[in-house]
């Protein structure tokens, strides 16, 4: 298949908008509770046209993800407040406010609440699709205690699985809250 490029600006804004513009003022949504952290949702696969997905996470002290892995989507995440660690592979780094970081598919990974205060990061989930994960999450967490059976089953229709193996360790080493409650 041969695409061709424009090569002048007539040609291309000829070629007009290829996603509907979106516009998010302040203040946004309400965080919803999703387990250990929260999660805010800011666009939506539906008005990026599948291309990307962006959600921002506030994590309490002592906050801790369950380590897990992505079969359909990488990660870019981006740390607005505070101070988060993450772990990917073997790899660990700890991130303050501007710190940018990539996650990519198929790598086990977590991220903590590194510091004293609650942190945020705003994340970038490509292709778009995850949000809803955390969508049906925020909405089992809000009817009450979830089932792990249940968790697990929803997390594997979004091609997402957890591995506990790092969290006693995590825990012990940074002084850190059970993700599972």
């Amino acid at each position: 298949m041969t695409v061709i490029l424009p090569t002048t600006l007539a040609d291309a804004t000829a070629l007009g908008r290829s996603l509907p513009l979106t516009v998010l003022h302040r203040p946004h949504g309400p965080d919803r509770p999703i387990g250990s952290i929260g999660v805010g949702f800011r666009l939506n696969g539906d008005q990026t046209g599948g291309q990307v997905a962006i959600v921002e996470h506030p994590f309490p002290p002592g906050a801790l993800v369950p380590p897990h892995v992505h079969t359909r989507e990488d990660e870019f995440s981006i740390v607005t407040a505070g101070v988060i660690g993450f772990r990917s592979g073997s790899d660990e780094v700890v991130l303050e406010a501007g710190g940018y970081i990539s996650k990519p598919r198929g790598e086990l990974h977590t991220m903590w609440n590194a510091g004293p205060d609650e942190a945020r990061m705003i994340e970038v989930i490509t292709p778009s699709g995850f949000e809803g994960f955390f969508r049906e999450l925020a909405e089992v967490f809000e009817a009450g205690p979830p089932d792990p059976t249940s968790l697990g089953s929803l997390a594997a229709s979004y091609g997402l699985f957890f591995d506990p193996t790092w969290v006693p360790e995590l825990m012990a080493k940074y002084g850190l809250n059970s993700p599972f409650g």
